[in-house]
Formats: C-alpha cells, structure tokens, sequence
C-alpha cells in the first residue's frame, strides 16, 4: 500500500470516528440557529485575535480578554454550545494526536 492509499484510509476513519461524528452533528444543530452561530463566530474571532497577538509578543489586552472570557461564560448557559465546546476539543485532540504520530515517525529528518 502506497503513502497515499493509507492517508486516504485514515481520512476516512477519521469521518467515521466518534469523534468527528459528534462534533459534526453539534456543529450543524449550533450553525442552524442564526443568533447563536454569530455569538461563537464573535468568540472564536476574539480568541483567534487575542491568540495572535499573544504568539507576536504583545502584552495581552486585558479588556478584550475581559470581553472573551464574559462571552465564553454566556456561551456556556447554553448546553448546546457546551456539549458543541466539548465536541470541538475532543476532536482537536484526536487530529493533535494524530499529527504528533506522524511527526514522531519522521522527526529524524525533520530536525
């Protein structure tokens, strides 16, 4: 089996995962309410913004991560949007884990 056979069998189970399945399922119940969509669009626009600064060397705005953290707790009264929250997180580790494998399998040529 070539490179490419296996990266295409390990997309496929990764759709067929648990993991992907949940957060697919929740990503589309969070997505058809409009009003919500746009309070997690705002939130990840936040964090994204608040995360680059950071990695720049920027001292972090302590008023923008005020506002992140109030909309994160609003967010969170929904069980929807924390099951959604949940979901997301346990997928990103999935695909961490994942990409740490295969960069464990060839770090001696990339370091």
């Amino acid at each position: 089996m070539n490179v490419y056979d296996t990266v295409n069998k390990l997309a496929q189970e990764l759709k067929e995962s648990s993991e992907y399945n949940e957060y697919k399922k929740l990503k589309d119940e969070v997505k058809s309410n409009n009003e919500l969509s746009q309070k997690i669009k705002e939130f990840e626009e936040m964090r994204y913004n608040i995360q680059i600064s950071e990695l720049q060397g920027q001292a972090t705005d302590k008023e923008k991560a005020q506002k992140l953290q109030e909309l994160y707790t609003e967010l969170l009264k929904n069980e929807n949007v924390k099951k959604y929250f949940d979901a997301e997180f346990k997928f990103n580790v999935l695909l961490a884990d994942v990409n740490k494998i295969i960069g464990d399998a060839v770090k001696d040529v990339l370091g």
